[in-house]
């Protein structure tokens, strides 16, 4: 990772933690994740705000205006237009999209699930996608979300990630071993 990466996100970390603490004390969690899927979708869809939270021409107090008023707009619960608010005040709006991450993962790990990143050849159907799941739930010993991508240059088999695990059974990677080892021998 690097630096800038890192530092934006360990400043979302402690947001994070920060906001999910006080929802959790709230017992207002359902309510943070529908405010995180909302910003989410916005920030996917508008250009603007993501250039309104990244752009270092907008001054404090415009983007603290601006994302007062989106935040209202939106509906978001006033816990998270708070934090918001107190985000743009400190210049910190830049990190929101490690922010959503960080409370996803924590809304995820209170509910005792994970997610696995799979990637395959061809999409997964809705009988594959469940069975990989309840093979994983049995493995992880948590329940699992797919969250999953293709990539045709993978070929055929797929690529397994939960947490710090990975599973390559791709095609393209025992293609790649092979190569290496015929390196090897000639």
């Amino acid at each position: 990772m690097s630096e800038p990466a890192s530092i934006s996100a360990g400043i979302a970390a402690r947001y994070a933690t920060a906001i999910f603490e006080i929802a959790e004390e709230n017992k207002a969690l359902n309510g943070l994740e529908t405010s995180i899927n909302d910003l989410q979708a916005a920030l996917a869809d508008s250009a603007d705000l993501r250039n309104l939270i990244n752009s270092p021409l907008v001054s404090r107090d415009e983007q603290g205006a601006a994302i007062t008023a989106i935040a209202a707009k939106m509906g978001l619960d006033s816990m998270m237009s708070n934090a918001l608010a107190l985000m743009a005040e400190n210049r910190r709006l830049f990190v929101l999209p490690a922010l959503i991450a960080a409370l996803r993962s924590q809304l995820a790990d209170a509910r005792g699930e994970v997610t696995a990143d799979v990637t395959s050849a061809k999409a997964l159907t809705k009988t594959q996608s469940e069975k990989l799941a309840k093979t994983l739930t049995a493995r992880v010993g948590k329940k699992v979300t797919i969250n999953a991508t293709v990539d045709e240059s993978i070929i055929g088999g797929l690529v397994v990630k939960v947490g710090s695990k990975m599973i390559d059974s791709s095609i393209r990677s025992k293609l790649d071993s092979l190569q290496n080892v015929m390196k090897e021998v000639g």
